[in-house]
Formats: structure tokens, C-alpha cells, sequence
């Protein structure tokens, strides 16, 4: 297929599915249900054709379009896809489909539902394939919204607060990007390439031949601090995660699936394509910083997972907690203020595929971890720890494939969430050991809540709390929704290589392009200071 064709299709097929919806009569549930699953399929088909048109190896941009958009402010209609954003892409229409599946259990105002659903992953999608900074910024703020309504509406007693907190605490992190992004687009002259990801990143580099200026380096410290405080709140990153546990609570169980599958990545996806590339010396700065917080989020939310009695918002602690390996797998591109400041891309490049491998793996493992305990909340209506017990012997065949899902994301070697981990470890060893050990230690507490809250909820006496006789065998929606996600565990565990050949290429590109960012903005410094 065309690639400007195929693109585009990707990104706009569920708006269209969304449109579509909004002329259907609200009274026939079904054929609701049928047409946004029908659009979600279709979606998850065409991005595998992008899968099989992508050419291994290429570390630049792929199937580029470029369409004048607003041409009055040098904005274009500019997509492509690489080694870093195509695992995204391919992750979200999964993650989407499954959720729309899930999304049987619904119960009210279907219409309005699926309509925002789609648009939700339109924004999402466009995010991933956008290359024109104000662009991505369009989508970006496209999610906004849609998720917005879709907590307020048809979330749980605190629906309001939490979308509230979880759109104003977006809202920030939008603002702080669009002060950035100008700051980008007055510093390289206004000219037809001002927004362009992949010039503005050559610029920083010094090997753009359309842009010959780009931010100074402490411009960059600052601008990289605007663009990690906007993309670390999606991420989420301590101390900008208080809005994560109140909107996964709230949120009707598939929004969870997508909310903690695919909305948290777009916070690591936005620091690798465009905070690290435009901002190199930035992101050197505040490298020692970057792992810091990486380490302490992933020590916090393991301690506050331990805390919780609340089964859903265990897991929505525990997402804190994994993300914060891949601000480490991201953060560790220097050896140390010892050895000169030395840059170790081999080290780098090891920490940045295991970020981006914990990322696909988390959206893998989180999904399914919420679509569990949604499918248990759907027949107990409670998620009190406390009072649950003995669900394997009342639902086996659920509480197996539970068993692994959460195994998955305790990080048993075998499964997706192991590889990850190990990388980011490895690689931050070469950087400090002593916050290589911390993060290693949070394998520990992760094992400890996990093992704890699976105890209480599968092994143990009988289950005597509420609605104890509408506890039924899973059924073969959610049937298909768990053995899906957890085949992808199985996968992703025993074959990594499928996601490393696939971005090897691109992140390799990504390092030396920093390397020689850091570098000239680097003898920058020493020009100016030997002025002096």
C-alpha cells in the first residue's frame, strides 16, 4: 500500500469509525459494538501491513509524507515511522482492540462511548507517527478529551475529581511543551523546517543542511527541563504521578487497559523523540538527575503498591513503579563525573533498548494485570484485598491465566517483563552500581506485592465476600482478551529478539546523533568561555 495512503489510514480510521458511530441509532447496542470492534480490527490489520513494509536496518525515517498544512506558520502534514515508533504503533492498535473487545461490559450511553474511544486512538496514533512538532503537539492534546469524558462519564463514585485532576495535570504538561516547542521555532528563524523533528534533531547534531541554528546550550538545559516536566506527568515520573492512581481507579476497566498500555508510553516516547534529540546537552545534564528519579519511582511505587488494599490501585502503583526503569534505561548515557564525563554509547544504547523493550512489555503485562481485576470487579463489584480468597478454586482457568499475567509483570524470566529490566540494570551497573543495586532491589518489593496480593485474592479459604454467588467461570470474551495478552507475554519473554531487530538500528542513530549533539554544543561552551 502507499505509504501516504497507509499512514494516514492508520491514523484516521478510527475517527472514521467515530463518525460513522455518530449517525447510528444509540438503541442498537450491537451493531455499536460490532462497528467500533470492526474499525479497532481493521486498524490493528493495517498496521501489521506497516510491520511487513518496514525495512530492517534503516536507522533513518520510513514511508516520509509530507503535505503542506498550514503553510503561513511552516507547518506541514509530516509522518513517517522507524525502529523506535513502529513497536508503539503495532502496541497501541493491540492494546485498543483488545480494550474495545473488553468493552462489552459497559452498560450505558454505548454511542457516546465508542465514538470517544476511537477518538482516542486516533490522537494516540498520530502521536506515534507524527514528525511535525506542532503536529504532535495537535495530537497530543487530541487524547485530552477523549479520555477526559471517558473517566467523567463512565468512571466509578470519583469519576469527576479524577478526570479532573487527570486533565488539568495533562493540561500542564501541554503547556510546558507548546513554551518549548517555540522556543524551537523562533531560534531556528521560522523557517519551512522549524517544526520538522527529524531537522530540528540533525540541527542539534550539527548535520542539518536546511537549519544552521539551533537552541544554545543552556537554552537546551532549558528547554529539556520544560519537555521532560511535560512528558514525565504522562509517564508517569515522582512527583508527577498523583494524578495516576485516582484516574485508574475511576476509570471503566478497558480505559485502564489503554490508559496503562499505551497513554504512559507516549510520556517515554515523547523524551526519546523529541526532548533527547532537540535538547542533547540538556538531556547530558540532567542525565544524573533522569536516573535518580527513575530509581526513587521505582522504590516508591513499590512501597506504596505494598500499602494498598485496593486490588486496582495496587496495579496502578506497580505502573509507577516499572516506568521508572525506563527513565534509568534512558538517563544512563554518561559513565560519571570521573573519568572526564566520558560518553559510553555502548552502555547508552543498552539502556535505551531495554527502556524501550520495558515500555512495550509494561503495555503488554499492565493491560492484562487491569483486565484481571476488571473481570473479577464485574462479578463481585468490589476490589477490597481483604475480603477476597480462594478464587482458584471457584474460577481456575481465570486465576491461571491471571497468575501469569501478574507473573509477567513481576518480571519472572521466561515472560516479557524480565528482559527489560535486565537491560536497564545491566546498563546502569556501568553507570553508578550503587543505584543499580537500589533498582535492582525494587525486583524484590515487586515480587513482594505481587506474590502478596495474588495470595490473597487466588490461594487461601474459601471466598466469603459480597455477591459470592455471581462468582461464574470466565467466559469466552474475556477469554480471548487474557490469552491474547498473555500469548504476547509468552512471546516477548522467550523471543526478545522480535522487538531488539526491529529498533536496534533507529536507537543506534539516536546515540550517535546525541553523541555528536552533546559534543558540538559541548565546544560551544569552550569557544565561548575562551572568548572570555
Amino acid at each position: 500500500m502507499n505509504p501516504d495512503v497507509l499512514l494516514s489510514a492508520i491514523i484516521f480510521l478510527p475517527a472514521l469509525g467515530a463518525l460513522l458511530l455518530a449517525f447510528m441509532d444509540s438503541r442498537a447496542v450491537s451493531q455499536i459494538r460490532a462497528v467500533a470492534l470492526g474499525f479497532t480490527v481493521a486498524t490493528f490489520v493495517l498496521t501489521l501491513l506497516l510491520w511487513g513494509q518496514f525495512k530492517y536496518g534503516e536507522a533513518g525515517m520510513q514511508m516520509l509524507v509530507v503535505k503542506e498544512w498550514i503553510p503561513t506558520w511552516n507547518v506541514f502534514y509530516r509522518l513517517g515511522v522507524d525502529g523506535i515508533s513502529l513497536p508503539l504503533v503495532i502496541l497501541t492498535s493491540l492494546v485498543t482492540m483488545l480494550a474495545a473487545v473488553a468493552s462489552w461490559s459497559i452498560n450505558k450511553q454505548h454511542k457516546g462511548y465508542f465514538i470517544l474511544f476511537l477518538l482516542l486512538e486516533t490522537g494516540m496514533l498520530g502521536v506515534f507517527l507524527s514528525l511535525d512538532f506542532f503536529l504532535f503537539f495537535v495530537f497530543w492534546e487530541v487524547m485530552l478529551l477523549p479520555m477526559y469524558f471517558l473517566i467523567g462519564v463512565w468512571g466509578g463514585p470519583r469519576r469527576e475529581y479524577a478526570a479532573i485532576k487527570f486533565f488539568l495535570y495533562t493540561l500542564i504538561g501541554g503547556v510546558l511543551m507548546l513554551i518549548a516547542m517555540l522556543m524551537f521555532y523562533f531560534n531556528s528563524g521560522g523557517t519551512t523546517d522549524s517544526f520538522n523533528l527529524i531537522e530540528l534533531a540533525k540541527a542539534a547534531a550539527g548535520t542539518s543542511e536546511t537549519l544552521t541554528s539551533t537552541l544554545s546550550p543552556n537554552l537546551q538545559i532549558t528547554a529539556f527541563v520544560l519537555l521532560f516536566i511535560g512528558f514525565a506527568i504522562k509517564l508517569p515520573a515522582f512527583p508527577f504521578h498523583t494524578w495516576l492512581p485516582d484516574a485508574h481507579v475511576e476509570a471503566p476497566t478497558p480505559i485502564s487497559m489503554i490508559l496503562a498500555g499505551v497513554l504512559l508510553k507516549l510520556g517515554g516516547y515523547g523524551i526519546i523523540r523529541v526532548a533527547f534529540p532537540l535538547c542533547p546537552y540538556g538531556a547530558y545534564y540532567a542525565a544524573y538527575a533522569l536516573v535518580g528519579i527513575g530509581v526513587f519511582s521505582i522504590i516508591y511505587g513499590a512501597f506504596a503498591a505494598l500499602a494498598q488494599t485496593d486490588f486496582k490501585r495496587l496495579v496502578a502503583y506497580s505502573s509507577v513503579s516499572h516506568m521508572g526503569y525506563v527513565l534509568i534505561g534512558l538517563g544512563v548515557w554518561k559513565i560519571g563525573e570521573a573519568t572526564g564525563k566520558t560518553v559510553n554509547p555502548d552502555m547508552w544504547l543498552m539502556g535505551i533498548n531495554g527502556a524501550m523493550f520495558q515500555m512495550i512489555a509494561h503495555g503488554v503485562s499492565s493491560a492484562g494485570m487491569f483486565f484481571m481485576v476488571g473481570v473479577i470487579y464485574d462479578r463481585v463489584h468490589h476490589r477490597d484485598l481483604n475480603q477476597f480468597g480462594g478464587l482458584m478454586g471457584r474460577m481456575p482457568l481465570y486465576s491461571g491465566l491471571a497468575a501469569g499475567l501478574f507473573f509477567a509483570g513481576l518480571g519472572l524470566p521466561g515472560l516479557c517483563g524480565f528482559i527489560g529490566e535486565i537491560f536497564v540494570v545491566l546498563s546502569a551497573w556501568n553507570y553508578s552500581p550503587t543505584l543499580a543495586i537500589v533498582a535492582a532491589s525494587g525486583v524484590i518489593l515487586t515480587a513482594g506485592y505481587i506474590l502478596w496480593a495474588m495470595q490473597r485474592v487466588y490461594m487461601g479459604s474459601e471466598y466469603k465476600g459480597p455477591h459470592s454467588e455471581d462468582i461464574t467461570p470466565i467466559n469466552g470474551r474475556e477469554l480471548t482478551v487474557a490469552s491474547v495478552l498473555l500469548a504476547f507475554a509468552i512471546i516477548l519473554g522467550v523471543f526478545p529478539g522480535i522487538l531488539f531487530d526491529m529498533m536496534q538500528s533507529s536507537t543506534g542513530a539516536l546515540v550517535d546523533s546525541m553523541q555528536l549533539g552533546y559534543e558540538k554544543a559541548a565546544a560551544t561552551l569552550n569557544e565561548l568561555q575562551a572568548m572570555r
